[in-house]
């Protein structure tokens, strides 16, 4: 079980067993940012305002992306080129990866604007880095994989701290 990838609602699309067979990519999951909502009651989540074709038009663009638990970071990749929604280059991702005291591994793949390096000590929640959308990625999200080892292990979000962060959105 994770901490919350981001401060706001958000959603995710999982990878099915087989699909990717890469560790940190089997088992993994692609968050998005929703957003839409005018009120309680009218509208709609969506994840992009007007038709999504720049990255700004994106909820989640440049949202901040919060550490998993607290661990270690053990890895970090740079990838400066940033996408247009659509198209993506074929090249690897900005990366974070993370390792707990159980030496859970999770990886968080299209971030941008890393804020950690290896070596550095993070906390569940803390800010580590910004959505982005780079490598091989079609629109501004983040890739999150977990594993242990050679095992891959399915994501689960701590549903109960998510309401903490804001338990007034519906």
């Amino acid at each position: 079980m994770l901490s919350p990838l981001f401060n706001q609602r958000f959603v995710c699309a999982e990878h099915p067993d087989g699909e990717l067979r890469q560790l940190g990519d089997a088992l993994g999951t692609d968050c998005l940012v929703i957003g839409g909502m005018i009120d309680r009651e009218n509208g709609f989540f969506r994840l992009f305002r007007t038709d999504g074709k720049r990255n700004e038009d994106w909820y989640g663009w440049h949202a901040e992306v919060l550490a998993p638990f607290t661990g270690t970071v053990v890895g970090v990749s740079n990838n400066p080129v940033t996408n247009t929604p659509g198209s993506m280059k074929p090249s690897l991702p900005s990366f974070i990866v993370f390792r707990r005291a159980d030496d859970l591994i999770v990886a968080y793949a299209h971030v941008t604007d890393i804020r950690v390096r290896i070596g550095d000590r993070v906390s569940a929640g803390q800010v580590v880095a910004l959505d982005g959308n780079n490598g091989f990625a079609r629109a501004p999200h983040v890739h999150v994989g977990a594993y242990r080892g050679t095992t891959p292990f399915q994501i689960r979000w701590d549903l109960r701290a998510e309401h903490r962060i804001f338990p007034d959105q519906n």
